[in-house]
């Protein structure tokens, strides 16, 4: 394999499931097991707190800006203490990898490493070595439902039906008796006043204007009464009728 360029496989990039507080463990455990290959660990915060704490002390921990600022940088093996700051650092920490990538991820940073997945273009394979897996958080289960017989599914979609029906039962308010009602004075309408027939005044003649036509008190009803103020017949026959045609005759003249 090139020792410039980390074929970007599924197996060449892993993520450790490890608590914060055992994080300097796994990595002592994590560098036993690869010995023999150049190991080179990264981190986005203070190198030496990190090189405090490791049993081989041959081993380089370097952080994220000096890393990106060597160029010629290369390992075997590259381990990510920690989430980077950026997306995008995580490329440039597997880019000077020459068989692997590995990261060791707290559950509070694991939310983060969708964002790098989705830049890498496929799912970090993950990994959980026995001792430090994350504290498996127990769950009050929820009691089960007791499974009813048919007798007892039957009585209690009649108890749901008789409550149903029973609420149309309720008494049905007394308009009479609202205090709404009474509270008002005699002199006011009702809503039913509203739509009573009222009486009209008798329609009187008043005389004829300038021009002879006839005047009314109320509306003219000009149709309905001649210029003298005296009301029209119901059927005002014409006083000429048109010239009366024997069709029998006709037929017969035509025939």
């Amino acid at each position: 394999m090139s020792s410039n360029n980390l074929t970007i496989k599924p197996n060449n990039h892993r993520v450790y499931h490890c608590p914060f507080e055992k994080k300097t463990e796994l990595l002592n455990l994590l560098i036993a097991k690869n010995e023999g290959k150049s190991i080179v660990v990264v981190t986005a915060k203070d190198a030496k707190i990190i090189e405090e704490g490791l049993e081989n002390k041959e081993i380089q921990v370097i952080e994220d800006k000096d890393l990106i600022k060597d160029k010629e940088l290369r390992a075997d093996i590259i381990i990510g203490f920690e989430m980077p700051i950026k997306n995008i650092v995580y490329m440039a920490r597997a880019a000077k990898a020459t068989e692997n990538s590995f990261m060791l991820l707290d559950e509070s940073e694991q939310k983060d490493l969708h964002f790098i997945e989705m830049l890498l273009g496929r799912a970090i394979k993950q990994e959980s070595v026995e001792g430090f897996n994350y504290p498996v958080v127990e769950q009050d289960e929820k009691p089960k439902a007791k499974k009813l017989s048919k007798d007892e599914i039957k009585e209690v979609a009649k108890k749901r039906y008789e409550k149903s029906t029973n609420s149309f039962d309720k008494p049905k308010k007394d308009f009479a008796k609202d205090t709404k009602r009474s509270e008002r004075p005699k002199d006011a309408k009702s809503k039913d006043d509203k739509w009573a027939k009222k009486k009209k005044a008798p329609n009187k003649f008043l005389g004829k204007d300038e021009n002879g036509k006839a005047l009314f008190s109320g509306k003219s009803g000009e149709r309905n009464h001649r210029y003298d103020g005296t009301p029209r017949d119901k059927w005002d026959a014409p006083k000429v009728t048109g010239k009366k045609i024997n069709i029998k005759a006709r037929k017969k003249k035509e025939d």
